[in-house]
């Protein structure tokens, strides 16, 4: 890396970081809720520093981080292991080392997965590579809560959303197409389907079985929306603006884009009855309760 592109990483960061001190400020107890962000890695060590300051450095005192790294060649899980332990500390930032690369469907479920066994109330799913702006997850909080939700998006394709400014007409197109064509199919009415950036409540995680989901790549991001639907629960969109990465390759290779676009026929075949369950009926007053027991409520 040249001085030149040292200088403009760390300005960036600077200015990332700068945005992400200027965030909703939420009130108690909203801004202290147990939040996990889970960010899968390969090969992000040259954004991972700027993800997680800006992270850090949002008003959510009470924010952890987990990395899922996929054995990444350029050192992000040890990379990741060291900023834990001299500067984010262990508590707050920990690192969840896989054989190599597996996915990032497969990453997002071992993640979620550990996140909820931490105590995780609140997981936001973004990309390390800062196309994701950081300083959006306050927002999406307070939305969550406010609206009571069971999962905001972080959408492009909502009002006042955009994409980033440099993406060729070919690639704005492309992603407007897949967004269409899964709609379409699958009768979904959320804007952005295949967005990556989202905050959702445990108990939806749980609703939607998050550890049945057998997709891998980006057709993850569909096959947990289209649950979503599918189990009745409501998905709000809040609009980002949606930046190119900073650093490093895209990991969309060919296997994935098939994958995702035979997606939506899969699911329409395979995906389990996520029908939501009748409330039970009340008793009459003349019949006994079923139970001294309180039912457990979902949330």
């Amino acid at each position: 890396m040249t001085q030149r592109d040292s200088r403009a990483i760390s300005e960036g960061d600077t200015a990332t970081g700068a945005r992400a001190a200027n965030a909703v400020r939420l009130p108690e107890p909203w801004a202290s809720s147990a939040v996990t962000v889970v960010l899968p890695t390969y090969n992000e060590a040259t954004n991972l520093p700027a993800i997680l300051g800006a992270l850090f450095a949002l008003p959510l005192p009470a924010l952890r981080v987990l990395v899922v790294d996929d054995n990444s060649p350029d050192g992000t899980g040890e990379l990741a292991e060291s900023l834990a332990k001299e500067e984010y500390g262990t508590d707050r930032l920990s690192v969840l080392h896989r054989p190599g690369k597996q996915g990032l469907g497969r990453a997002y479920v071992h993640g979620i997965g550990h996140a909820l066994d931490q105590g995780a109330d609140y997981v936001v799913q973004m990309d390390a590579d800062l196309s994701h702006p950081p300083e959006a997850v306050p927002q999406m909080l307070g939305t969550l809560l406010s609206t009571e939700a069971d999962v905001v998006i972080g959408s492009r394709y909502a009002t006042g959303g955009a994409l980033a400014e440099d993406w060729s007409l070919h690639r704005k197109a492309l992603s407007a197409w897949a967004n269409f064509y899964v709609r379409v199919l699958l009768h979904m009415r959320v804007r952005d389907v295949t967005a990556g950036f989202k905050l959702w409540r445990r108990e939806t995680l749980h609703a939607i079985d998050v550890a049945g989901v057998t997709s891998n790549g980006y057709a993850f991001q569909v096959e947990m929306n289209y649950r979503t639907i599918r189990r009745g629960l409501k998905i709000v969109e809040v609009p980002i603006r949606f930046e190119e990465r900073r650093d490093g390759s895209s990991k969309m290779s060919l296997g994935v884009q098939l994958e995702s676009a035979l997606m939506p026929f899969k699911l329409m075949r395979h995906t389990p009855d996520l029908t939501p369950e009748p409330p039970p009926s009340e008793p009459s007053p003349s019949e006994p309760a079923a139970s001294s027991e309180p039912p457990a409520a979902d949330r």
